[in-house]
């Protein structure tokens, strides 16, 4: 019996979007088997904390799962993302594109990554056209500053995430 074809989707998911949910549900149309690597990357200075962000992207992908027959399983990683494909057994690595800006950053990590281990592939997956616009840095922002992120993110999320802005903003006062 032929291994199970692994893919990695990684990122911070700080908050998970509905667009990484778009292309999480395409990717687990490629694949056997889908890590999705949540990145612990304190740098960006994370609303939530990891295991937070863990369980919601667990929570908001158990439906993607189920309707896909994909294997789809959630892990923190820290460290470089190749060493984490290895580990999981990836033989690939899936990274959404949502506009020409994301490309050059995007094609210089994936000359870096392939170099590292020419054996992992990277495949980009474009955004939905509904998804492009998306980021979790936007809806941060938004709703940080009152605005409805009700059509960025699901229902779960949602609620976290203005719980979590509202926490702050009482700590602050």
């Amino acid at each position: 019996m032929p291994s199970p074809k692994t893919g990695l989707y990684p990122g911070t998911f700080d908050p998970v979007t509905n667009g990484h949910l778009d292309v999480i549900a395409r990717a687990a149309r490629l694949v056997d088997r889908l890590v999705v690597g949540v990145a612990i990357n304190a740098g960006k200075g994370p609303l939530f904390p990891l295991e937070e962000r863990v369980e919601l992207v667990r929570a908001e992908t158990d439906r993607i799962a189920a309707r896909t027959g994909c294997d789809v399983v959630v892990r923190p990683f820290t460290g470089l993302l190749v060493g984490f494909a290895r580990e999981v057994g990836a033989q690939m690595i899936l990274r959404g594109l949502r506009a020409v800006t994301d490309f050059d950053y995007e094609f210089q990590m994936t000359g870096m990554n392939h170099r590292l281990d020419p054996e992992i592939e990277t495949v980009f997956l474009m955004a939905s056209e509904t998804n492009q616009f998306i980021s979790s840095r936007f809806v941060k922002e938004i709703a940080q500053l009152g605005g409805d992120i009700s059509s960025f993110v699901p229902p779960l999320t949602l609620d976290r995430t203005l719980a979590r802005v509202q926490s702050r903003k009482d700590a602050a006062e």
